[in-house]
């Protein structure tokens, strides 16, 4: 699980990807990688979830989890299927535990003081701070971070290129989630060269940080 958040930090942004085809996840993988940035959140909202991380996994390039986790048995399939890491919009208890017993990283979300400390009364170190936009930003984390000095977070929700370093620039980020390089229409329309050309801008933008 260390290595795992350690990867995910390495790479700075966690593009969250929706397939709603299967056969669109190896190739999307193959533009990420071109990209620049061999990490996906492949979400579990439709139906080619289970078979999309399976695929990416098979790859053994990518390091793939899976978002929109919200109960036990989506850990279960997620983690059958090759995830290297869960997410979630909200805290479980039942979740984490269970990401726990698999030995995976468990990425719940949290926003307010309250659902902070709960994660760490769960023995967690690191949340999703979601839905960043809508829940103060990027002075939020930072107002945060102080009393939750081992806390680390990963904000995901309203975030691109315009405020991607408003969100970097603070010690305790240590990795930003966003789904402008992986644009859900073009993913339909088989642009992947586009979607390496956003990655690339995307990696460069972070890089400056």
């Amino acid at each position: 699980m260390t290595d795992t958040l350690q990867a995910l930090s390495d790479a700075r942004l966690v593009p969250v990807v929706v397939l709603d085809d299967a056969h669109d996840a190896d190739p999307l993988a193959a533009a990420l990688v071109a990209g620049g940035l061999p990490v996906a959140e492949v979400t579990f909202r439709t139906a080619a979830a289970e078979d999309s991380i399976r695929a990416i996994a098979a790859r053994g390039d990518v390091l793939v989890g899976a978002g929109t986790v919200l109960t036990p048995d989506q850990v279960d399939r997620a983690v059958a299927a090759g995830a290297a890491y869960v997410v979630s919009p909200g805290l479980s208890r039942a979740v984490v535990e269970r990401c726990r017993e698999h030995g995976v990283l468990a990425l719940p979300g949290a926003v307010t003081a309250t659902e902070i400390q709960a994660a760490v009364e769960l023995g967690l170190s690191t949340v999703k701070f979601f839905p960043a936009g809508t829940s103060g930003g990027a002075p939020a984390i930072a107002a945060l971070a102080a009393p939750f000095r081992e806390v680390t977070f990963v904000p995901t929700g309203g975030v691109g290129p315009t405020n991607l370093t408003d969100y970097l620039d603070i010690p305790a980020v240590v990795a930003v989630g966003g789904s402008w390089m992986v644009p859900r229409d073009r993913i339909a329309d088989g642009d992947f060269a586009g979607i390496t050309e956003l990655t690339t801008q995307a990696v460069a933008l972070a890089a400056r940080t």
